[in-house]
């Protein structure tokens, strides 16, 4: 694997919230102030979703005090505590940039009617638990390799031969024009 998608591969997290676009959704995130550290809840519709892998965001907006907020969150940033689902929204379109346009009731998407709020996360990384590998006796099955003891060797020598190859410079002949009355006397003989 490539350096830097195993790094970044590191960095994910296991589960990430399905997140679709216009959905009302609660973000929980961590803020530190000095030395405190506490979670706010930042709660709206989410408008866009971009990008992928470790750089995937989504974009939340709400209306506070009649002034529209947006916030831009990172899908796998260790900031985001935990995102909710309050409610379903229906769109159809990626990206929700017209209900900047909007105010009040108008500002909301329409609700998915029948639509159950669960909380369904996405499994990116599976869990590795490594279980111990204890000695027992294993009965060999038949048409089965069977892996030969290994054997230990002390002081190998290796001797380097080396080919040596003369060179020699070969020179390049280059034939002179001929001249056409001697081309002549050539056909006639």
């Amino acid at each position: 694997m490539d350096i830097i998608k195993s790094i970044e591969h590191e960095q994910l997290k296991n589960k990430i919230p399905e997140l679709k676009v216009g959905n009302t959704v609660k973000v929980h995130v961590r803020i530190k102030e000095g030395n405190k550290e506490r979670i706010q809840v930042f709660e709206g519709i989410i408008i866009k979703i971009q990008g992928g892998g470790i750089n995937q965001t989504f974009t939340v907006r709400k209306i506070s005090y009649g002034v529209g907020v947006e916030k831009t969150f990172l899908v796998h940033s260790p900031l985001v505590e935990k995102v909710e689902l309050v409610r379903v929204g229906k769109a159809r379109r990626a990206r929700l940039f017209y209900l900047r346009d909007r105010i009040g009731k108008a500002a909301k998407t329409r609700e998915q009617i029948g639509a159950r709020i669960e909380d369904k996360e996405i499994q990116i990384k599976e869990d590795l638990v490594e279980e111990p590998i204890a000695e027992s006796e294993e009965v060999p099955v038949e048409g089965a390799q069977e892996e030969a003891p290994a054997i230990e060797t002390e002081n190998v020598e290796v001797q380097e031969t080396v080919d040596t190859v003369k060179e020699e410079i070969v020179e390049d002949v280059k034939e002179e024009p001929v001249k056409k009355e001697e081309k002549e006397d050539k056909k006639e003989e």
